[in-house]
């Protein structure tokens, strides 16, 4: 039995879909955040009523350049901002956020610790900046690995394809074996293979949403409110039919499709989508509240998904508490990291960690 509980840094932390996966039972246990840090303030205020009130709103280079103290920890968690290696930014070169992975190692360098993990979009896995992040880590003492993990193989009802990297200290773990394997599986034909959860898991226990704003009831009402769309735009959801696009939309009602799309023959096929039931959501971002903006109309009903849908496709439970205004809720889910990777991920570094210390 574990003595110890291992001090983890979540850096970039958002709500604390990182410090979920590492620090609760349900996903992997075994860690303690002593440290949280992110710009968001809306964030931070909903990871304090998570974690404590030892997460920050405040600037990464403040305790990067040493103008505040770093606690001490055995593990370094965090994904820098994504956007500046995403495909959806066509202006990323030249983009600020790309450097912020220089104080998250300038961080790891001066907090101790012996393992650390960057999550990111998967543009960054063929990216000069981690090719730069692996030559920091080697300069700091640190050997490094990588992959592509899909958070669909590791508990979490949505394809969303991650970059992982991962660095240990030379001189106190000798071999790593990564990455972990996927957690929920069933034998077949003598192979493990994933058994991905899928929307229908996730959210068709839920009544029909009532509202349009946060209500103050328990969860998992409290984030189950709607939209007041107009008679335009619910014209447009009842000509899509169960796994349309705006394909779908403009043959069932081309007076009905903006002229942009009309235009764009090509690519796009998740725009004005409706979620399979069957199937692992898309990957869920920051407005899934927009149907223009990806597959994001429930499978059947004539609505985008709710907060709470969003919530679950993330693979946060219920009892997380969300604070802020519906905007700044819904950027937290979108740009969290889904627990139940994270804790994948935390079992594994809980793992080496254990091995050490035997």
């Amino acid at each position: 039995m574990r003595s110890r509980k291992y001090k983890l840094l979540d850096l970039f932390s958002g709500c604390g879909g990182l410090t979920l996966g590492f620090s609760d039972p349900r996903f992997s246990g075994g860690f303690e955040s002593v440290f949280a840090v992110d710009s968001d303030c809306a964030a931070v205020e909903s990871y304090a009523l998570n974690f404590g009130s030892h997460a920050v709103c405040g600037d990464i280079e403040d305790w990067a350049g040493g103008k505040r103290l770093i606690p001490q920890a055995d593990v370094v968690a965090g994904g820098p901002p994504c956007q500046g290696f995403s495909l959806l930014n066509k202006g990323r070169k030249g983009d600020a956020r790309r450097e912020l992975w220089q104080p998250y190692m300038d961080i790891v360098a001066m907090c101790g610790a012996v393992i650390f993990v960057i999550e990111n979009v998967r543009g960054l896995m063929h990216s000069p900046e981690h090719q730069a992040v692996k030559a920091r880590a080697d300069a700091i003492g640190f050997t490094t690995t990588a992959c592509l993990l899909n958070a669909a193989d590791y508990g979490v009802p949505q394809t969303r394809i991650r970059t992982i990297i991962l660095g240990w200290k030379k001189n106190y773990i000798d071999k790593v074996d990564f990455p972990p394997p996927p957690t929920r599986s069933r034998l077949d034909n003598h192979f493990y293979l994933p058994l991905r959860l899928t929307v229908r898991d996730s959210i068709a226990d839920l009544p029909d949403p009532e509202g349009t704003e946060i209500r103050n009831l328990p969860p998992p009402l409290d984030l189950h409110f709607g939209r007041t769309p107009t008679e335009k735009s619910l014209r447009r959801y009842k000509a899509v039919p169960p796994g349309g696009n705006r394909f779908d939309l403009q043959k069932n009602a081309p007076q009905l499709t903006p002229d942009c799309w009309i235009r764009k023959t090509r690519g796009g096929t998740d725009l004005f989508g409706r979620l399979w039931w069957d199937r692992p959501a898309v990957t869920i971002r920051t407005e899934f509240f927009k149907p223009e903006k990806g597959r994001y109309l429930h499978p059947e009903q004539h609505r985008p998904i709710t907060h709470r849908e969003a919530a679950r496709l993330m693979g946060f439970p219920d009892d997380f508490r969300f604070a802020g205004t519906k905007v700044e809720i819904a950027r937290q889910i979108g740009n969290a990291v889904p627990p139940p990777l994270a804790g994948a991920v935390a079992r594994h570094v809980r793992n080496i960690l254990d091995a050490r210390s035997d």
